[in-house]
């Protein structure tokens, strides 16, 4: 199938000659006026590669169908050539700096009109090319540097002598809890399926800061001095500034990942009632990714063994959870725990015993 051009005129004649020029390497549309042509570019069947736009008609003239174009996400790359018997700079200067790529004037040279079009739509095909190109690149290094940090969280855990487990189950409860989320938005509809896709990933760099404490801090059987305890404190800002210092440069963030995983590693240790560390944010001033991690984190601490303590019970830690309910934690994260406690400790199980198979 032909490329789409769209000829925007009142004239019908100056269409029918547009029509006859380029037909035979383009489907021709045709608008005889602006609103028509806006109909076409945003409801029609067709994407035009460009827009032969007249300036001077009435009900919308040719400026304002650009202006129109150039605020919508679908036509804002479609290059247009405006259609003018106007010869005057002025006009031509407006034009090019809202957004038209060229002018054809009146009366219509057959090879000047085929061979702006076909530049344009060749210039339009090369930039989404390297649009392409460059989103591809971006993806494979946001990948390698989301593969790097994870491998990071596993050493982490290693060296505080647990499996690996923990970052597993975090990971697996969080996806738990979102989608039963995002199921149920009374919760938070502020949850979407792509924060929620990048919370669930970032959910296992939570502790990556912990790479920054002495290992006399981090592994220490008994209970922490308060003067140990404001060393393993910091382990949410190393956290954060690892994240910063990996993720320089120009790199996007279009999924959130790099947002979530900083807010997560950051914020997990802040309390509902503003009692919790680094910097003691109160209720919704907390990011709701974190809100989730840190009822999670608690839960999984709770059932695993620690050099500090035995493993509680899926019962006592889920009685725990919800006695931290409006202080330690958000009430409307807690409620939404513990409408689903059940399938939390099946993954929670579930994982373990996979574990203890591979062993």
């Amino acid at each position: 199938m032909n490329d789409c051009v769209l000829v925007v005129d009142d004239d019908e004649i100056n269409r029918m000659i547009l029509r006859e020029y380029l037909s035979d390497e383009y489907e021709i549309l045709e608008a005889e006026n602006g609103v028509k042509a806006l109909e076409i570019l945003l409801h029609g069947e067709h994407n035009p590669q460009a827009v032969l736009l007249d300036i001077m008609m009435p009900e919308m003239d040719g400026f304002e169908v650009l202006k129109k174009m150039k605020r919508h996400h679908n036509t804002a790359q479609i290059p247009v050539l405006f259609i003018t018997a106007a010869n005057d700079s002025e006009t031509e200067s407006r034009g090019l700096t809202e957004g038209a790529v060229d002018y054809i004037q009146k009366p219509f040279i057959e090879n000047v009109i085929r061979a702006r079009v076909n530049n344009h739509i060749q210039l339009r095909r090369y930039r989404e090319s390297l649009e392409q190109m460059l989103e591809q690149k971006t993806a494979q290094l946001v990948a390698t540097h989301e593969r790097t940090m994870e491998s990071l969280a596993n050493v982490i855990e290693y060296r505080n002598l647990e499996s690996g487990l923990h970052i597993r189950r975090t990971v697996d409860l969080t996806r738990v809890m979102v989608e039963y989320m995002l199921q149920n938005p009374d919760y938070y509809v502020q949850l979407t399926k792509l924060k929620s896709k990048s919370l669930i990933k970032a959910a296992a760099l939570h502790d990556i800061g912990k790479i920054g404490v002495p290992d006399e801090v981090l592994l220490k059987p008994g209970k922490l001095t308060p003067e140990e305890f404001e060393v393993i404190k910091t382990h949410t800002v190393i956290g954060s500034n690892i994240i910063d210092q990996i993720f320089t440069g120009d790199l996007t963030d279009e999924t959130g990942y790099l947002a979530r995983a900083r807010e997560i590693c950051l914020y997990h240790h802040e309390r509902w009632d503003g009692k919790g560390y680094p910097e003691g944010l109160k209720g919704e001033e907390i990011p709701l990714s974190a809100r989730i991690l840190s009822v999670l984190d608690v839960y999984d601490a709770l059932i695993s063994p620690r050099v500090y303590k035995p493993a509680f019970s899926h019962e006592k830690s889920v009685e725990i959870i919800a006695e931290g309910r409006d202080t330690q934690f958000d009430p409307a994260v807690v409620d939404a725990f513990l409408e689903i406690a059940d399938t939390i400790k099946f993954a929670a199980m579930s994982l373990q015993e996979d574990a203890q198979l591979q062993v």
